[in-house]
């Protein structure tokens, strides 16, 4: 299974979108928005903002289907 490295993540406070290089060794647990600077944290449930947030999950949730970091 090929995992996919790139992640647009969207901004619930402003709508900003920006694409993202996931890191494939940690979870992403804090991201700030360059346009509203808002601090993003993953919704309960989520292991991270890019599982939150993004257009694909992160790469451990990828990789595992279902258990992450």
């Amino acid at each position: 299974m090929e995992i996919i490295l790139e992640s647009t993540i969207t901004c619930p406070n402003c709508g900003h979108q920006k694409e993202e290089t996931m890191p494939t060794d940690a979870c992403q647990y804090f991201y700030e928005c360059e346009n509203c600077l808002k601090v993003l944290k993953p919704k309960e449930g989520d292991c991270c903002v890019y599982c939150s947030y993004g257009t694909v999950k992160c790469p451990p949730i990828q990789e595992n289907a279902g258990s992450c970091c």
